[in-house]
């Protein structure tokens, strides 16, 4: 009897510990309805909303956006106006038309000045033995130059009224492009200022633009407030904030971009009416900073080099670049001028983050800088004592 009695409560034992665990059946169909609910409102708003820089992106996987857009669907393209349709046409039929080949290429040295230019003389010995092989434009702002050497008599082009920081200074550089072009020979065009000098020999130069299929436009991207911090919406929607750029306005660029920049008026007009000093109360914009480095941005990014062959020191952190004095001038700094294998770049915002480029040459590593600014007048006599010597260093 004991014994029967012992056996049913063991049974009973069994029956409460093996008894269905009620609370756990409905809590595990919960969780998933919650995790899958979150997903899917995470993904809608992903969609809707993509990450705007690659720092978000590395939240989904170490192959960042790449990997999270993978899959995702695409995100709807905007219909673009009818002034964009027919600027696109003509910016890539000019882009993909074959280069016709001159018997006579030459480089067209395009000078932006206020009046004569300081380092005419310089400029003569560099240009000595070489005609025919380039070609000069003056565009003179404040008064008619008075020219020593014969290599700039008849140069001048009619020029207007440049103010710094204004889009005064983009149109005289597209005034300047545009007498260039009336040349069918000239087929690499380089911006020069009144202040600046040949770092290399002429056959350098050339030998160096014309053997490249870039431009050396130059073109960053800065997040602080004296870059990103410049765009304004109104450039909507021809012109959208991931790709405004910024850059030094001293360029070299090919006849085929130098084309579209006279073919373009759209994206142009964008600036000039945008991007100027105290829009908006914002921190003043100038367009010759952000024009050029925007625009090829956007139309051909792989066909410019990203960086000027133009030197300036800004290592001071003043609003214009170091300006040289007589006693700068020497072996030494011509030698570490010309002895620069990388771009530097720093970004404006709190990070102040460098960027370093390689300066290559059609994958090769080369010298950064073809010419130097900004050198004052008084250097004119230390730098013919030491041309062409520091041109071969």
């Amino acid at each position: 009897m004991k014994t029967a009695q012992a056996w049913r409560l063991r049974m009973k034992d069994m029956q409460i510990l093996h008894a269905p665990r009620q609370r756990s059946h409905l809590k595990k169909p919960t969780w998933i309805i919650i995790l899958v609910s979150l997903v899917s409102i995470f993904l809608i708003c992903a969609y809707i909303y993509p990450p705007q820089n690659s720092a978000a992106c590395y939240v989904f996987s170490s192959n960042g956006c790449k990997a999270f857009s993978n899959w995702l669907p695409p995100a709807p393209t905007r219909e673009h106006t009818d002034e964009e349709i027919a600027s696109r046409v003509v910016i890539r039929d000019i882009l993909n038309t074959p280069t016709i080949e001159s018997k006579n290429p030459k480089i067209a040295f395009m000078f932006l000045s206020q009046g004569t230019l300081p380092f005419e003389k310089l400029w003569d010995k560099f240009f000595h033995g070489h005609d025919g092989r380039f070609s000069v434009y003056v565009h003179a702002s404040n008064e008619r130059p008075v020219h020593s050497s014969r290599h700039f008599m008849n140069s001048d082009i009619r020029s207007d009224k440049v103010v710094w920081g204004k889009i005064s200074m983009v149109d005289a550089e597209r005034r300047l492009l545009a007498n260039a072009l009336k040349d069918p020979d000239n087929q690499h065009f380089v911006l020069l200022s009144d202040s600046c000098i040949p770092l290399r020999n002429f056959d350098f130069v050339y030998n160096y633009l014309m053997y490249t299929n870039i431009s050396f436009i130059d073109s960053f991207v800065d997040p602080g407030p004296h870059g990103n911090g410049r765009y304004t919406e109104h450039m909507l929607p021809e012109v959208e904030k991931k790709d405004f750029r910024k850059g030094s306005q001293w360029f070299t660029m090919k006849r085929k971009h130098a084309l579209i920049v006279m073919a373009d008026n759209l994206y142009y007009s964008k600036f000039r009416d945008y991007c100027k000093p105290g829009m908006d109360g914002r921190i003043n914009c100038y367009s010759d900073e952000h024009y050029l480095p925007t625009f090829f941005q956007m139309f051909d990014p792989a066909g410019i080099a990203n960086w000027s062959i133009t030197h300036v020191d800004w290592s001071e952190r003043k609003w214009h670049p170091k300006s040289y004095r007589a006693q700068d001038v020497t072996n030494e700094l011509m030698k570490n001028i010309t002895s620069i294998y990388e771009s530097v770049h720093a970004t404006s915002d709190e990070r102040n983050e460098i960027q370093i480029r390689s300066c290559l040459w059609n994958g090769i590593r080369r010298p950064c800088y073809l010419f130097g600014r900004k050198f004052l007048p008084e250097t004119l006599d230390n730098l013919m004592l030491l041309f062409p010597n520091y041109t071969t260093i």
